[in-house]
């Protein structure tokens, strides 16, 4: 809206003579998102309105050109060039409409990043995108075996489909739950950006999922049969004699959900050495010593090589 004559700037921010900068600031804020044209499509007097509280801002945000209005009044604009001449805004240059605060703060000398949540985008420009991001966290469980999540989207509720075997960087498309343009009534999509919660026993690492085995040392040193818990169930596994620590079982298809069936899963052989041993327990260590030491075998002798030792 051109300055062709006297304004009272005050009064068209809806502000009191006298207010800071911080209020001028606050008020254009809530006038120009009430006014803004993609909020009133085809309401010319909303437009109109609009500049008009564009141009009063960039008065009254100037400490220069507010000096001079100030101490002018309705002669202002002879002591310095109007701030109305001219003054056009083409709607359609801007994605959305926080690139046009964005920009029109920055021109009039405020702060940029002025944020809407997500304000919707200007009807006139071609092709905007109105597609949205969020993260989403979901379980191991979860993950593994899919299920059924509830969010709120924009004061919406939606019902979410996880797929079994999602993990972290899977992304899920929520068609037409994105931002919405009111003047052309299209919305875009929603893009989830799964983070798979760590689990005190699972690992993933890549498509093999992984996990230590603890075994006592009899069952190290005798091997045989065992049952070991899966993420779906129990198996029956067969543990070499004489294995260590370090060592690794693959079961086969125990693994994580992929595209085409499962992977595997491997499972890392952790011996475990009792801190605290019952009497029983002691004896039968001391008499397996002792039958050792008489057969001379010694776990060291691997290191006397050539009379180092």
């Amino acid at each position: 809206m051109a300055g062709g004559g006297y304004r009272d700037y005050f009064k068209v921010l809806e502000l009191e003579r006298g207010a800071d900068a911080d209020a001028v600031k606050k008020a254009f804020r809530r006038l120009a998102r009430q006014y803004h044209p993609d909020v009133n499509p085809g309401d010319a007097s909303a437009e109109a309105r609009f500049k008009e509280i564009s141009e009063a801002y960039e008065v009254l945000s100037d400490p220069e050109k507010r000096q001079r209005y100030e101490q002018f009044g309705q002669y202002w604009n002879q002591a310095g060039a109007a701030p109305g001449a001219g003054f056009d805004v083409d709607f359609g240059r801007y994605g959305n409409f926080d690139d046009f605060i964005n920009d029109l703060l920055g021109r009039f000398g405020g702060p940029a990043g002025f944020g809407m949540g997500g304000f919707p985008g200007a009807g006139s420009t071609p092709s905007p995108n109105l597609d949205a991001s969020a993260n989403l966290k979901v379980s191991f469980a979860e993950a593994f075996r899919g299920c059924e999540r509830s969010l709120q989207v924009n004061q919406e509720k939606v019902q979410v489909r996880i797929p079994a075997g999602v993990r972290t960087g899977s992304r899920l498309r929520l068609k037409g739950k994105g931002n919405l343009q009111p003047s052309s009534g299209r919305r875009g999509d929603l893009y989830l950006n799964i983070q798979l919660d760590n689990h005190p026993v699972w690992e993933l690492e890549g498509d093999l999922m992984r996990a230590d085995l603890p075994l006592s040392p009899e069952e190290a040193i005798l091997g045989g049969e065992l049952i070991v818990p899966t993420p779906d169930g129990e198996a029956l596994i067969t543990v070499p004699a004489g294995i260590n620590s370090g060592r690794s079982l693959r079961l086969k298809g125990k693994g994580w959900p992929l595209r085409q069936g499962r992977g595997d899963l491997l499972l890392t052989i952790q011996v475990q050495i009792p801190s605290e041993l019952n009497p029983e327990e002691k004896r039968i260590y001391e008499q397996l010593r002792q039958l050792r030491q008489s057969l001379k075998l010694n776990p060291r002798d691997k290191l006397v090589v050539n009379g180092i030792l």
